[in-house]
């Protein structure tokens, strides 16, 4: 009769903050899936000039809509695990916050271009240029900030150096489309997008496996 296996090598549930890292990966590749899948189907736009917000009326853009309000509430999900998941001395409400307002932009983008259009044409141009602006701007600040961070715990301090280039990178990238005038079109708007989400998958993947190596620490 085979004897029951021993109780710490037993699967255990994945914890929350693994389950923030899965929710990070997973909502980025779904975005990712989603908005690259419109640049084939939609051909009344042109995928090179056409930014990614113009996508959000016409065919599909309820599609699109709901997709950036699910990566807003990611967003939040992987702030608030790499918050918990980082030693003390690392953890700052600094990127949390900004990633916050940067998920709470990106929602109102969403969400205004549900109705604002129609009803409110004039307001509708401020309001997604403001939302959009602040998504931008907060999350790549809040990229840089967190992964300045990274560098004061001792299990992710390795991750640093990519961070930080990585962050700096998608920085650089989003003030170049916007004061560089040949770098105006669709396409660069859609990279710094595309830069910042696989950004997301890897934080995602960092925080899986983070939490999961500190619950196999506390099994032994």
């Amino acid at each position: 009769m085979p004897e029951p296996r021993p109780a710490a090598r037993r699967l255990s549930p994945p914890t929350p903050i693994r389950l923030a890292g899965l929710a990070a990966m997973t909502g980025a590749v779904g975005f990712l899936m989603v908005a690259g899948s419109l640049q084939l189907v939609r051909g009344d736009l042109d995928w090179q000039r056409a930014t990614l917000s113009q996508y959000l009326l016409g065919p599909w853009g309820l599609l699109l809509r709901t997709t950036y309000c699910v990566l807003a509430a990611t967003i939040v999900v992987l702030a608030m695990g790499l918050r918990a998941q980082l030693s003390a001395r690392a953890r700052s409400s600094a990127p949390l916050l900004l990633f916050c307002m940067g998920a709470a932009g990106l929602a109102g983008v969403a969400i205004g271009d549900s109705w604002l259009p129609q009803s409110a044409p004039d307001f509708h141009h401020w309001f997604h240029h403001t939302c959009a602006i602040t998504a931008f701007l907060c999350v790549t600040t809040g990229m840089l900030l967190q992964a300045w961070r990274f560098r004061l715990d001792e299990a992710w301090r390795r991750y640093f150096p990519l961070a930080a280039a990585w962050s700096s990178i998608c920085y650089a990238l989003l003030w170049l489309h916007v004061l560089w005038p040949p770098a105006g079109p669709g396409w660069v708007q859609k990279l710094l997008i595309a830069l910042i989400v696989v950004a997301m998958w890897l934080g995602g993947w960092w925080l899986w496996r983070a939490a999961s190596g500190a619950a196999v620490r506390r099994r032994r």
